[in-house]
């Protein structure tokens, strides 16, 4: 048997990050910035108990030296930790807006720790292997010293996850003498029978999948990341106060007895000794208006308040608080204030910023035990200060996520600073390759489903005949067709583009004629093109019926040339249908009626209007079947979303007041029913469904005066009332509008019906989300340590994620839109900043941007999701002096695009603002002329 290697130490790890090339900061080296003046050396003591020597200015603000501490780590998430020290016998936390000499009278004798100091309710919000891995470490510590109390079950399976990240898998005599050797929890001999027993269990596990594990457990635990306080009440009796992510904890012992959520507290304050909470009055509480316990000092009521503000502010507040400014004369209270990134921050900065490029040979799955962020290529900013090249290679691929911006390298496609080539200048001419460049793509689209689809899942025994009919016996004979039309399309254009005598023989400046025979061909082919929608109820029945096969298809849908989901892929014949009616439609509109091409254009144009005609009523059902099939997958705790007369209507994010106050949440509106969900504690990048709002006999309100929470309204339910808050007045309006259509269809089509989802949430016992919280007992924790292993991966990359990190919303007329605009071709791109323009192969499609290096490669290299980005025309101060350029900017992000004629620039504005501005809710009922499937 080979002895597993243990985990790393913090110097080994620094050794092999500079092995792989990662570029790190020398302690000892004194940044550009640093304050100039006379230095000292301070130590920090790490989690893995090693300790650093860092060289720093006593003028120095705290926060270089943790930014020191966080660049020698390559610690990116550093937001969740701090730098403590003792101080008079009480542990304090290091000011980071205050200078060093002002803090630690003696620093030479000073030893800070660098611990957690910041614990998310959801291990799964931390994006980073290293960070998961510094985590499970803090709780390592807290179990070895008595802080972190739980049951006999719960202590024994987190020490077994620990050392199974330690020493590896079981073997009998080695994890006997290990535990003999190490304790890692007090009476630790009682249970050592129990822990080797789950031990056993952990087989196969990685250390990284072990630190996953235990966090998944830890999270659980009503110690969590608690920090008590001694205190008492008015009576004398001894208490502990703590504070978490949801407000202030009173305990006693190790019980907890009473909380006080964000939502219910008016004001925190200390004066001498007292510690005062002012909540806010509530006719149906028996609490007093302000509570006072009495601590052991001033100085420990200051240092707990100083904790309760920053807890507030970093899991409360979307940004950073500004500092109010300094009075005149007299200052009355502290000037204390949380410093740095809230938790929202570090989260969307991760999603958004830090993972740049999503590169095919490297995918990135956030929340995977087996994935982190260092398993790509990108470019970081740790803590906001010197860049951190990130490098590695992780053997697990998977597809990339949406959720990152495309940032190529150099050598990843061809550089240009002036690329001017010659082209035709008739705008007919531009509306023909436009239908090449679409083509292209769309022919791409067709091999995935008969040729990679085909490869991957037909041979397999679990695919019924009945289904490889459907789907390959009627997609090869289109797929042939419309290669032979791709030939001719692109033989006609290079003829446009290359005679410069073609004005005189006429038969090359044109396009109707090809497009007309084409469609003429394409008829004998309908049935095939009503077969296709079929295909979506065909694959949808096998797949329920084969465990198996559900298990190809999803593993298809994970692999690189899947970069959106399947079933878009089979209504894809459908979709170009509407794209050749288009550009017929802007044909015959810029020809006069003598033009050689119009009568051909318009004969084409009557042709493809009759089958998109006879196809509407499909395509329609087929739209919101697909849509329902697709948030089937995202979510877990509901199995039969898909029942005839059910609609989508619109999905996005919201804040729900609840009693641990203001939470995101992802909500889902049907015809019938208001989901609700949140997203966490799996590895399927899922959302689990926590309650569903019945839309019959609802009401709304707006109520943003009533409890006073911008953008606030109040769905008033049968059973129950529900607040929420969206992000802007317009993403309110937009949910408001909706949710009354919504009302109103529900009383006219369906009336009072009867709870469809109780009996498939995961805890039917209540559909209150305080209730789904609060079911997991510690007992149960044995249970949910084998979830991950049932669970199945999913694609990380829907729009229904993007909306949860960009916190907006989309509805089935912007899914509808988004159909109808699709673009293909050459684009020049450049960042803010950089010099020369890259040439890449833009497709535009599903809400968002995908970037090849040419229109021949079978997967793309990165992709931008456009929801909550702006488009607009750069300003003179830009300095970009190049015709038909766009900016696409998101907060900091800023790319520019430059496109080849003024044609092209008009639509590339148009279909990027149709995924940028949401279409008109009128549209909606125009489009429902009978009720899907």
């Amino acid at each position: 048997m080979v002895e597993p290697k243990p985990r790393a130490s913090a110097a080994q790890r620094l050794e092999a990050q500079e092995t792989l090339g990662i570029s790190t900061l020398d302690p000892g080296h004194r940044p550009p910035t640093m304050p100039p003046g006379r230095h000292v050396t301070i130590k920090v003591r790490m989690l893995d108990d090693t300790e650093e020597v860092f060289d720093i200015s006593q003028r120095a603000s705290g926060k270089v030296l943790f930014d020191l501490v966080c660049t020698h780590l390559n610690l990116v998430e550093g937001d969740y930790f701090g730098l403590e020290y003792q101080d008079h016998k009480m542990m304090v936390w290091l000011d980071l807006l205050k200078p060093i000499v002002k803090q630690l009278r003696r620093p030479k004798q000073v030893v800070l720790r660098f611990v957690v100091k910041f614990f998310p309710p959801d291990h799964a919000q931390l994006l980073e292997e290293l960070t998961r891995y510094l985590f499970a470490l803090q709780i390592k510590h807290d179990l070895a010293c008595g802080r972190l109390t739980c049951n006999d079950s719960s202590a024994a399976l987190l020490v077994s996850h620990i050392i199974q990240s330690e020493i590896g898998d079981f073997e009998e005599s080695q994890s006997r003498q290990h535990l003999l050797n190490n304790s890692y929890i007090p009476d630790q001999m009682a249970l050592m029978d129990k822990i080797m027993e789950f031990h056993s269990n952990n087989g196969g596990q990685t250390p990284a999948e072990s630190d996953y594990q235990l966090l998944e457990v830890v999270c659980r635990l009503e110690l969590y990341g608690v920090r008590l306080h001694p205190a008492k009440d008015r009576e004398g009796s001894k208490l502990s106060l703590a504070v978490a992510h949801t407000g202030v904890l009173v305990f006693q012992g190790h019980t907890k007895i009473n909380a006080f959520n964000w939502s219910n507290v008016r004001k925190l304050s200390f004066k001498r000794k007292r510690f005062l909470i002012k909540l806010r009055p509530n006719l149906n509480s028996s609490y007093q208006d302000t509570l006072e316990f009495l601590m052991g000092s001033r100085d420990c009521c200051k240092v707990f308040w100083k904790i309760c503000v920053e807890y507030h502010a970093f899991f409360s507040l979307f940004e950073e608080p500004k500092a109010r400014p300094k009075p005149v004369l007299f200052t009355r209270g502290s000037s204390f204030r949380f410093s740095g990134r809230t938790q929202k921050q570090v989260i969307d900065y991760l999603t958004l910023f830090l993972i740049p490029l999503s590169i095919p040979s490297t995918g990135v799955v956030s929340n995977s035990p087996h994935l982190s962020a260092s398993s790509v290529n990108s470019q970081a900013i740790v803590n906001g200060q010197k860049p951190v090249e990130l490098c590695g290679h992780s053997p697990d691929v998977r597809q990339p996520s949406p959720l990152t911006s495309p940032l190529l390298n150099d050598a990843g496609s061809v550089r240009t600073d002036d690329e001017d080539e010659r082209f035709p200048t008739d705008k007919a001419y531009f509306i023909a390759k436009e239908l090449l460049t679409t083509e292209r793509t769309y022919l791409k689209d067709l091999e995935v489903v008969t040729v990679s689809f085909q490869d991957s899942v037909g041979k397999d025994e679990a695919v019924p005949d009945s289904l490889k009919s459907t789907i390959f016996t009627n997609f090869a004979p289109l797929y042939r067709f419309q290669s032979v039309f791709l030939r001719e399309v692109e033989q006609r254009l290079a003829l446009w583009e290359g005679c410069s005598n073609a004005h005189i023989k006429g038969d090359y400046q044109r396009i109707g004629d090809v497009m007309l025979k084409h469609l003429q061909g394409l008829k004998p082919l309908t049935a095939h093109l009503q077969k296709h929608s079929e295909a979506l109820v065909e694959l949808e029945k096998a797949c329920r019926g084969s465990p198996r096969l559900e298990v190809l298809v999803r593993d298809f849908e994970l692999q690189k040339v899947c970069y959106i989901p399947l079933n878009v892929f089979i209504l894809r014949p459908l979709h170009r249908l509407m794209h050749y009616k288009q550009i017929l439609e802007r044909l015959c509109k810029h020809y006069p009626p003598a033009h050689v091409d119009f009568r051909d254009c318009r004969a084409a144009l009557a042709d493809v209007s009759e089958v998109v005609s006879q196809l509407h009523g499909s395509m329609i059902k087929m739209e919101n079947f697909q849509k329902l099939l697709e948030l089937m997958k995202d979510l877990i705790g509901i199995d039969n979303l898909v029942t005839p007369g059910r609609e989508f209507l619109r999905l996005g994010c919201l804040s729900k007041l609840s009693g641990k106050g203001l939470q995101q949440r992802m909500f889902f509106l049907f015809n019938d029913v208001l989901l609700y969900t949140s997203r966490g504690m799996t590895a399927t990048n899922q959302f689990k469904v926590h309650g569903q709002l019945p839309l019959y006999g609802m009401t709304i309100r707006e109520s943003e005066d009533e409890w006073g929470v911008p953008h606030a309204f109040t769905l008033v339910g049968q059973r129950q009332s529900v607040v929420v808050a969206a992000s802007s007045l317009s993403e309110m309006e937009k949910w408001m509008e909706d949710i009354n259509m919504a009302i109103i269809l529900a009383e006219s089509i369906n009336g009072p019906t009867s709870d469809w989802l109780a009996s498939s949430l995961t805890d039917n016992k209540s559909l209150t989300e305080d209730s789904c919280a609060e079911a997991e007992s510690e007992d149960d924790l044995m249970a949910s340590r084998t979830s991950l292993e049932r669970q199945a991966p999913h694609r990380g990359n829907t729009t229904v994620h993007v909306c949860w990190h960009r916190n907006t919303s989309v509805s089935m007329v912007d899914f509808s839109v988004a159909v109808e605009n699709q673009l293909s071709g050459n684009l020049l791109r450049k960042f803010k900043n950089s010099n020369g323009w890259q040439k890449l192969w833009v497709v535009f499609t599903n809400f968002s941007l995908f970037f090849y290096k040419t229109h021949e490669d079978d997967y793309p290299l990165a992709s931008l999701p456009l929801l909550g980005y702006s488009v607009t025309i750069p300003t003179e101060s830009e300095n970009i002096h190049k015709d038909y350029v766009f900016k696409l900017h998101f907060k900091s992000h800023v790319y520019y695009f430059r496109s080849e004629s003024e044609y092209n620039f008009d639509r590339w504005m148009e279909v990027i603002r149709s995924a940028t501005v949401s279409a008109s809710h009128n549209r909606i009922l125009s489009r429902k002329e009978s009720h899907p499937y």
